[in-house]
């Protein structure tokens, strides 16, 4: 069913995925539509891939041909440019099918966010129809052993008509899959520069050594880049971003937030399923099935309630963005949008940590047997709430409430 491509992902050579036609949906209610077709065939075999590490192609070629990477193309472009709202709900539904599946193309919307700020209309105009096309974009921005996450030492430097780019990266999420692979860099003058490498360049290799217990299937691991050749009109000004006040970032984690409430659902999904079908109940519970044990019944009612209430900040701060998006952006809406998402990625984060791990409390010992590979729910829960800590969104809304503060501008808040 596959088309996987024959990539020779750990020798010197990289090739393309192959290139599909995909589809261009009209509405939000098509997008979502298809996100839910796509979430019935990926969670059929998602335990199996987890517990295999196979990689997810079939499906990440569904979601492309689709036609769902390229909602958020803008009308201007002949994408259907979805809501914040709708964006939010097809990463929700995948991700509670496959968290790993919802996290392979959550950099590129984060890209194509980018590429209204900083991109000028050529570059846009090429991109966005790639992205129609079914072209899809991986990410080549972090990197290990700097001081922190906005820290690069990757180079881009201009040779003749064009420039030449070198770098390791790693938490490379999509890259393995996609035909653009974004890299980040810094230019001669120690500017942050965004390079759109297309796939087979000469110098890039894809390493699929992505190791991380959790979200195994999402191959986010190292691109090398050694003098690798990149045009210059594909080389954006990203460091324009911080000029301007936009919400970018906001947008990134209102992704981010919508696969940690889909990590959620699947895991209480699962618990119920299980503790009505298999678990046995408590001697001192007197009942004839654990689904009648009152205590399980309560825990039950409390995780609903956390992810309903989860899921309802996750809807309401979509539609801020949706409003600050429909004005012009400035920084006192900017900031309100990324306090909004925030708010809603702290009780993604805890309800998905507390469900995941609450699951096996309720379901009982025979839960943890390798057959039900249960504890997806909760690895998959830890290793992705770890792109950013929690700690400081508490902080950044506290300080929003208490003293007026706007958080900082970078694609973590």
């Amino acid at each position: 069913m596959s088309s996987q491509p024959n990539t020779l992902f750990h020798s010197d050579v990289d090739s393309s995925p192959l290139l599909l036609p995909a589809k261009v949906l009209r509405n939000d209610a098509e997008a979502l539509q298809a996100a839910r077709e796509l979430a019935d065939v990926a969670r059929e075999q998602a335990a199996r891939r987890d517990q295999q590490r196979k990689l997810p192609w079939a499906e990440i070629e569904q979601f492309t041909r689709s036609g769902l990477g390229s909602i958020s193309v803008p009308k201007a472009y002949g994408g259907p440019d979805v809501s914040f709202e709708t964006v939010a709900e097809v990463f929700r539904l995948i991700s509670a099918a496959d968290p790993a599946l919802g996290q392979i193309p959550q950099n590129q919307f984060g890209m194509l966010q980018l590429l209204r700020l900083t991109a000028t209309e050529a570059q846009q105009a090429v991109i966005f129809r790639s992205v129609l096309d079914g072209w899809r974009i991986g990410n080549a921005g972090p990197e290990r052993g700097t001081k922190d996450t906005l820290t690069l030492k990757a180079k881009i430097t201009r040779v003749g008509d064009g420039y030449r780019i070198s770098g390791e990266k790693f938490y490379s999420t999509g890259a393995l899959y996609a035909h653009w692979v974004a890299v980040k860099a810094l230019d001669d003058e120690g500017r942050q520069r965004l390079a759109f490498v297309r796939r087979g360049s000469p110098g890039l290799r894809i390493v699929d050594d992505w190791s991380g217990f959790g979200q195994r299937t999402t191959a986010s691991g190292t691109v090398l880049l050694d003098q690798v050749p990149v045009d210059a009109e594909l080389v954006i000004d990203n460091w324009r971003q911080r000029d301007t006040p936009n919400i970018q970032g906001a947008a990134s984690q209102l992704i981010q937030a919508a696969i940690d409430a889909g990590i959620a659902e699947a895991a209480i999904d699962d618990a119920i399923s299980f503790v009505r079908d298999k678990s046995r109940p408590w001697i001192d519970a007197k009942v004839e099935r654990a689904s009648d044990d009152p205590y399980v019944i309560a825990d039950i009612g409390r995780l609903k309630l956390e992810l309903h209430a989860a899921e309802a900040l996750l809807r309401k701060a979509a539609r801020v963005l949706d409003e600050v998006n429909d004005a012009p952006i400035d920084a006192a809406s900017a900031a309100r949008a990324s306090i909004a998402v925030a708010e809603a990625k702290v009780l993604t984060t805890e309800v998905s940590l507390q469900a995941s791990e609450k699951l096996f409390e309720l379901a009982g010992s025979r839960a943890t047997l390798a057959e039900f590979n249960l504890d997806r729910h909760w690895r998959n829960a830890r290793v992705h709430t770890l792109h950013d800590p929690v700690r400081w969104k508490y902080h950044a809304v506290g300080a929003y409430h208490l003293n007026g503060s706007q958080p900082a501008r970078h694609s973590w808040i």
